[in-house]
């Protein structure tokens, strides 16, 4: 199936138009191209138009009585989506399949404020959520399908990224979408930055050690933890907006 399958770039166009009409009739959440809630019952239902649509429903035949799950996470703040699988050991089969889509990459890429940023997913310009939400499923999609046909899966690998091309026009395997990090630094938050915020009333002073949905500061406390450096510190995450760069 993956070795013959081939799409041209018309027949694509025309199988990617039908499956945004049908998304957008059919969705719970997803009815405006730059939508502002997904939940695993939109992932699923996009899934099963690219099922149908591009491999004739063989990816459901393929995965038989073993499940497959559907999640929307907010916590992935890096990978776009991801292909989980579970087995017992390493060589058992696999059991359970998951596709999580990162919600919060979605959510903050597309505002008004960024038109003028390029937004590329796959290599391919994006310039709605739901373009950059099917970039991102038609890669899982090529993960769910080599690990269903040779029970291995690796962007990276030239394999992959024939199926993607071939299948999808995929020119890469990355994303350009805006993570939180890119956020932050645009503020002037970035690892390392000096910062003050409050808590509790009280006025706090430390420097950011990671970024990710929210901001870890590290701040000097005799009863803290100690770190690497040498120096204990307590540990908060704080919203990057409650967070103000200091010298």
């Amino acid at each position: 199936m993956l070795k013959r399958l081939s799409v041209t770039a018309d027949e694509r166009t025309c199988i990617n138009r039908t499956i945004v009409g049908r998304l957008l009739q059919d969705s719970p959440h997803v009815q405006l191209p730059n939508f502002t809630t997904i939940s695993g019952t939109d992932v699923r239902c996009l899934f099963d138009h690219y099922d149908e649509l591009y491999f004739g429903s063989w990816l459901r035949r393929a995965l038989g009585v073993i499940p497959l799950e559907f999640r929307v996470s907010p916590r992935m703040t890096r990978a776009g989506g991801k292909t989980g699988f579970w087995r017992k050991d390493r060589n058992s089969p696999i059991e359970r399949f998951e596709i999580a889509i990162s919600s919060t990459l979605l959510a903050q890429t597309f505002s008004d404020d960024q038109a003028d940023r390029t937004i590329r997913v796959t290599g391919l310009v994006c310039r709605t959520r739901l373009d950059a939400l099917m970039r991102i499923m038609e890669h899982e999609l090529v993960h769910l399908a080599e690990l269903l046909c040779w029970d291995s899966s690796s962007c990276s690998q030239d394999r992959f990224q024939s199926i993607a091309w071939r299948a999808f026009g995929h020119t890469d395997h990355r994303h350009a979408l805006i993570t939180p990090r890119e956020s932050a630094a645009a503020v002037g938050i970035r690892p390392g930055t000096h910062v003050r915020f409050d808590c509790h009333g009280k006025s706090m002073h430390g420097f950011v050690n990671r970024v990710t949905k929210r901001a870890t500061v590290l701040v000097h406390a005799d009863d803290g933890q100690q770190y690497s450096d040498g120096n204990t510190y307590r540990k908060y995450y704080v919203p990057v907006e409650m967070l103000e760069p200091v010298d």
